[in-house]
Order: C-alpha cells, then structure tokens, then sequence
C-alpha cells in the first residue's frame, strides 16, 4: 500500500458516511408537514463529514506529491482524485451558504460516487511528468476546469431533485424544498457560473498550448469535445433565457450537458492520442 492510500481510503469513508447520514435525515424529516418546522440537526454532522474528506484528500495529494514529484495532472488515478477533493470542496461551501437546497446532496454526494468506486478500483501507479507540462498555464487551465465542473455538478443535484420529485414515492423526501421554479433559478445560476469557467479553462489552455507546443488550437480529440461541450451549455442558457422550455426539460438538458462535460473530462483524455495524454 502507498502512502496515500490510507488518507483516500478515510476521505472516501467520510464522503460515504455524509451519505448515508444524509439520506437518512432527510427521509426521517420526509413525514412533516409542510411549512412545519424540519430536524436539520444532521446537517452540521454532514457538513463536518464532507469538510473532513476535502482535507483527507488533501493529505493524500500531498503524501502523492512528495511521493512521485509532480502535481496530480497525469494519469487517471490522480486526476481522480484530486477531482473528489475540488467536488468536495466546491459542495462544503454550497451546502454550508446555501441551507435551501440541502437536501439536494443526496443526489450529489452519489453522483461524486461513481468517482469514488472508480479511484479506488484503480493502481495508484505513477507515471511520467511531461515537459510540457512544466507551465504555469496547466494550473490555471486545470484549476478553472475543475471549477467548471464542481458548478456543473451543483447544477446537475438540483436539476435531479426536480426531476425526482415526479416521481410520487421519492416526492415526499423534497416537500420542505422551495418550488422547482426555484430550484430551476438556483440550477441554472450553477450553470452559469459552470460556462464562466469553462470559458476560462478553453482560453488557458489555448495559452497553455501556445507555450507548449506552439499553437493555440489543434482540434484534437479532447480540445473538439471541450468545445462542443461550452457550445452546448451556451445554447442551453441561450434556450433558457430566452424561450419558455419547460423546467423538466431544463433539468434533463441540465443532467445531459453534465454526463457529456464528464465524458469529455474523463474519458477523452485516457482513449485518445491526443498532446493532453503527454505523448507529444
């Protein structure tokens, strides 16, 4: 066992135990009435889980850190995890400034999971620090990405919790929830702030590009994808704010704009022969 295992191995525990606390807390609250005052005495204990397995994951960057020499910017395990620690972040400080959506974690912290299973199933081998990515353009292009996705898994909860209040016997567990034309408000300001970001990441990494390999653009694999992915978020909130859709069909457009964000982030990188994998 390396030595940032242990520290990813309690993280991931301590993310796993914020779920089910959560989830049962708000299935106990489930059965009052509306407008009726709710036991969030939870919820400071799911905030403390959550926070705890933000600075576990920091130990376990670091321990890798000083382990193989380089950030975690290369292979799949490390991007793994350093992306559960940004998540983690970005939901501690949402779930502590924003009490209203709260109980949208419980579509969060398992969506985060299917990142959690995948980081442990895999070798914590370590590879190759490219020159290339010897530039500060990487940590402003990595940094913003990370963001861009956070924001879009904020978004992507409270457009899950609209979409499962229609069906009945999940409803109940959202009732002292505002009214999805709120929710609907509140997911697209996270999708906002998600296109923000993304506009960013594609500007630094054009610069980043430029440094390291002389050009801006390529239309590689991962920068089309990328790309295709800010259009598709744009035109989303072009629809959104400008035509009547339904909130139901935002919520879907939401959660697909957020599988294809999550494709893209982890899966064109690692199948494709493309300068961000480092074989150029």
């Amino acid at each position: 066992m390396v030595a940032e295992q242990p520290w990813l191995y309690t993280a991931m525990a301590a993310y796993a135990l914020a779920t089910v606390i959560a989830i049962r807390g708000i299935v106990r609250a489930r059965g009052g009435a509306v407008g009726a005052a709710v036991n969030r005495s939870y919820e400071p204990l799911v905030l403390g889980l959550i926070s705890a397995g933000v600075i576990l994951l920091v130990m376990a960057l670091t321990e890798r850190w000083i382990r193989i020499g380089h950030g975690p910017f290369v292979n799949l395990f490390e991007l793994l995890m350093s992306q559960l620690f940004s998540l983690g972040l970005v939901l501690s400080v949402v779930y502590w400034r924003l009490p209203v959506i709260r109980p949208a974690v419980i579509v969060v912290l398992p969506m985060m999971w299917v990142l959690g299973i995948w980081v442990l199933l895999l070798e914590p081998t370590a590879s190759a620090f490219p020159p290339t990515y010897y530039n500060k353009w990487l940590w402003v292009h990595v940094g913003v990405g990370k963001f861009f996705l956070a924001f879009s898994l904020m978004g992507s909860g409270v457009a899950g919790v609209i979409l499962l209040r229609k069906i009945s016997r999940l409803a109940p567990l959202f009732r002292h929830m505002p009214p999805d034309s709120v929710l609907d408000h509140v997911a697209w300001r996270f999708m906002l702030l998600a296109l923000i970001f993304e506009s960013l990441m594609l500007i630094a990494g054009a610069v980043w590009a430029q440094d390291a390999w002389g050009r801006y653009w390529a239309w590689d694999a991962l920068e089309t994808s990328s790309f295709l992915n800010w259009l598709l978020l744009g035109a989303a909130i072009h629809a959104r704010l400008t035509y009547r859709i339904p909130i139901h069909i935002g919520a879907i457009a939401i959660l697909g704009i957020f599988v294809f964000a999550f494709m893209t982030y982890f899966g064109t990188p690692f199948f494709s022969e493309a300068a961000h994998k480092g074989v150029i």
